[in-house]
């Protein structure tokens, strides 16, 4: 698990000041995993380091100061695990919050006064420059890291040519995005693919369209107008935040006339937007991408939803 500072601000800002209390190591058999937090306020917590008199008493002396101790599961706690954890509190309020830097993790001493040890310097070096590093949560002499979690925006692109191929390197390149390459051959995409970029690939593609996060949103510029009105079928009988489609006017009042002839409604087919870039900024793969990233990172920052990257 990650230290989630957007679910951890969202409680400050309702409550002014939210203990955290996390698990930050184990031994023996135990009920929840290194990670595992929760959050406690005056009248009310959010969930759970794994209940019976452990969780009690972290609640009830979560406001009592912040502490670094590890907790026996036996018989004086009523509880049969057998084994032992070690738990961090530590109380926010929206000043602290505001004075933590905006990286992939979070580190600070929170016992004794050793300086930071290589372990950690480490862990924040790769945390830092690997976007595929894994969440993490380690001690190290009186010091915890724990990555962020990030809320990434899924999005999902169908199609390797040129434009797909400008999009993903520009949109690998920022943090905001979780992206899915799509096309229907493994062969169709180019040797050197980011890290961070997951692909998926089939004969069939838009049966891969099920498989997508309600959250979504869709970028379509395969090879074929076919497959992308397929594509268009098939998500508009779904749940997404937005469809964006490459292609001409011309290519657009077609799909309309089409999308009616398969039972769509006009109010559902105006969802798609089309076509996508910005035509100012002309046509090339790069040009398109670069209007197509604005229009996504525009939207990302204002959290509206709606409609992506459409160019009246």
């Amino acid at each position: 698990m990650a230290f989630d500072l957007k679910i951890l601000r969202e409680k400050v800002l309702l409550h002014g000041s939210v203990c955290r209390t996390v698990i930050v190591e184990t031994k023996g058999s135990v009920p929840r995993e290194t990670g595992t937090e929760m959050l406690i306020w005056e009248g009310g917590q959010q969930g759970t380091i794994g209940g019976g008199a452990l969780e009690f008493q972290a609640t009830k002396k979560s406001f009592d100061g912040e502490y670094l101790k590890t907790v026996p599961l036996g018989p004086n706690l009523g509880q049969c695990c057998g084994g032992s954890v070690t738990l961090v509190n530590e109380i926010f309020n929206l000043d602290r919050l505001d004075r933590m830097n905006s990286k992939n993790f979070f580190s600070r001493q929170v016992a004794g006064s050793n300086e930071k040890p290589p372990s950690i310097l480490k862990l924040e070096n790769n945390i830092n420059n690997m976007s595929g590093e894994k969440e993490r949560c380690l001690l190290s002499k009186g010091w915890l890291i724990e990555s962020v979690k990030t809320n990434k925006t899924p999005i999902w692109i169908y199609g390797a040519g040129h434009v797909g191929q400008a999009l993903i390197h520009i949109l690998s390149q920022l943090p905001e995005f979780e992206l899915t390459w799509l096309d229907t051959s493994k062969e169709r995409f180019p040797k050197n693919i980011p890290h961070n970029v997951k692909v998926l690939y089939s004969h069939e593609l838009p049966s891969l369209t099920e498989y997508a996060p309600e959250s979504c949103q869709h970028l379509i510029l395969t090879y074929s107008h076919a497959l992308d009105l397929d594509l268009c079928h098939r998500l508009l009988g779904s749940s997404f935040y937005s469809i964006g489609l490459i292609g001409s006017k011309t290519k657009w009042a077609r799909f309309q006339k089409r999308l009616t002839e398969l039972g769509h409604s006009s109010d559902n087919i105006q969802k798609i937007s089309c076509p996508i870039g910005n035509p100012l900024l002309g046509k090339q793969p790069q040009a398109i991408a670069i209007s197509v990233a604005q229009e996504l990172l525009l939207n990302q920052n204002a959290e509206k939803p709606g409609k992506t990257v459409k160019n009246e």
